[in-house]
């Protein structure tokens, strides 16, 4: 089941992301931070847990790109299942319910950048409607190595 992210739900959420981290295939981020700065980054409208009973398998959520009119539309997202959790279709649910959130709510884009190892993240995008923008190479460091990032975008077909 989908449901809208709470506080409720910090501790599970917080603890994907911290696998998600670990991998270092996920995310330039190295630490996880405390609930409320992590809450205050992400859009309360756009931002859903999948859970099996009691247990969080994966959140998807979203932040405004800029605070710019111009960009009012669009977003940047990130999407986490549990390791335990993953190939039984939880990211693909936690994906349609942000983009049905997004488009509802007249956001014309939904934007992130995945890197190009987390060849997993890239095809669960490609099969939900999101297109390969480009390669920004060498646009970060991680543990002091050059990483390249693929900008993939959601275009909205409702939003004009």
């Amino acid at each position: 089941m989908i449901v809208a992210m709470t506080g409720r739900h910090a501790e599970a959420v917080l603890e994907i992301y911290r696998a998600g981290i670990a991998t270092r295939q996920a995310t330039f981020e190295t630490v996880v931070p405390p609930w409320a700065e992590f809450s205050a980054a992400r859009l309360p409208s756009h931002r859903f847990v999948a859970v099996a009973g009691s247990t969080v398998l994966g959140w998807v959520a979203c932040s405004a790109v800029s605070r710019r009119p111009a960009y009012a539309g669009v977003v940047e997202h990130s999407v986490y299942v549990r390791p335990d959790a993953g190939g039984r279709g939880v990211g693909g649910r936690l994906l349609d319910a942000l983009v049905e959130s997004c488009d509802r709510d007249g956001i014309w884009t939904i934007q992130s950048a995945v890197f190009p190892e987390n060849t997993a993240s890239l095809a669960l995008h490609a099969r939900r409607g999101f297109r390969v923008v480009g390669t920004r190479e060498r646009i970060g460091r991680l543990d002091g190595v050059w990483r390249d990032t693929v900008l993939i975008e959601r275009r909205s077909p409702t939003v004009e």
